[in-house]
């Protein structure tokens, strides 16, 4: 069924009047003129490249999980994502994977599309879990290949300054999977090492990383001195608004994640990450000693932040959509333009959620 959507379309960075017709692709885009008054906002379905979990349910429980955790986060406007794991056993990671097929290859009903995994850990520092458990251990290619071929690896972050992980990074980028630095005590001059050899991002920026001091940089200097691209959480809880403007002119592709638990769409309590427990409270998620824990953080609210701090919907939208789409290959999701699946929302002059499509289908 083809269907009609007419108001201010964000498309090449900025708001027009058009019409888009379109099935579970965009089939046609008609622009009617320049941005007009009383008419809703249309922007791309949100892209979010590192969630653990939503709805009470944690992606290292596998069963039904996945797709519990797919289906809470499209209520929110989040149309594809990476399920993200924890630190954990190899068999526990393997059951993870296994869990995730399912949706993997055939998305459900009003499920956000699983695009892949994001492998975060084990390959980290013990000096910077944060709250990943404390399973780290070395990499070995065998182990990354089995799960990679289980469900597709789309990121994995590693600790370049542990193990022998740097001769990991030609490996992987080989098996078209994205590097990034993270839960790392290394030095400046690891981070710029492993920038050279093809690591591509940076997690979670400022949480989980060494620092940084003008004497000594840290792995926070040397995502601010290189990167092109870093992941950011924008729940004004994990980074400070003005360290978020400091990221932002510094990073050209900063781009902003949810870092989102099972606590997320849920009442404030006790919930699981990984092998963890963690308290939901006043917005925030944490340890038992206050160790900030992901986030209960969505994609919409993300949004608003940004606008808050300063930022037009059109950039928001791009960091929260065209620049993750881009950054993993997905290349026809991110944008609103002809032949891309109809990933769409509408908003509300609040910039709450007014409809969503995932591919074509309306929630």
């Amino acid at each position: 069924m083809t269907t009609k959507l007419h108001g201010n379309i964000l498309i090449n960075d900025s708001f027009i009047e058009a019409e888009i017709l379109f099935t579970n692709k965009i089939q046609s885009i008609t622009k009617l003129g320049p941005l007009k008054d009383n008419l809703p906002k249309i922007i791309p379905g949100f892209i979010d490249l590192h969630i653990h979990g939503g709805g009470g349910a944690d992606i290292m429980e596998g069963g039904s999980a996945p797709s519990i955790i797919a289906s809470t986060h499209a209520r929110f406007g989040t149309t594809s994502f990476l399920a993200t794991t924890m630190t954990a056993p190899y068999e526990e990671l393997e059951k993870s994977f296994l869990s995730m097929k399912k949706i993997f290859f055939n998305r459900g009903p009003k499920e956000a599309r699983l695009l892949g995994v994001h492998l975060e850990g084990p390959f980290i520092s013990s000096k910077k879990l944060g709250a990943q458990p404390d399973h780290v251990r070395a990499a070995t290619l065998k182990e990354i290949e089995k799960l990679h071929n289980i469900v597709t690896i789309k990121t994995l972050t590693l600790a370049p300054e542990v193990f022998n992980n740097l001769d990991f990074i030609a490996d992987l980028v080989a098996l078209n999977i994205m590097v990034q630095i993270g839960h790392t005590n290394g030095s400046y001059e690891d981070g710029v090492k492993a920038l050279n050899l093809g690591a591509k991002s940076f997690t979670h920026l400022f949480n989980a990383m060494s620092s940084f001091h003008h004497r000594e940089p840290g792995m926070v200097g040397a995502a601010l001195a290189h990167a092109i691209h870093a992941e950011l959480i924008p729940d004004l809880l994990h980074v400070h608004p003005g360290a978020i403007k400091a990221a932002l002119r510094s990073i050209p592709n900063l781009y902003f994640v949810t870092d989102a638990t099972s606590a997320t769409g849920m009442p404030d309590g006790d919930y699981k990450l990984g092998s963890n427990t963690v308290h939901k409270c006043l917005g925030g998620v944490r340890l038992t000693d206050g160790t900030l824990a992901g986030s209960s953080l969505t994609m919409d609210q993300a949004l608003r932040n940004l606008v808050s701090l300063g930022l037009s919907i059109a950039e928001a939208s791009k960091r929260l959509s065209q620049i993750p789409a881009e950054l993993i290959g997905a290349n026809n999701r991110g944008v609103i333009k002809e032949q891309n699946f109809s990933d769409l929302l509408v908003l509300n002059d609040d910039l709450t959620l007014k409809e969503i499509y995932i591919e074509g289908e309306i929630l």
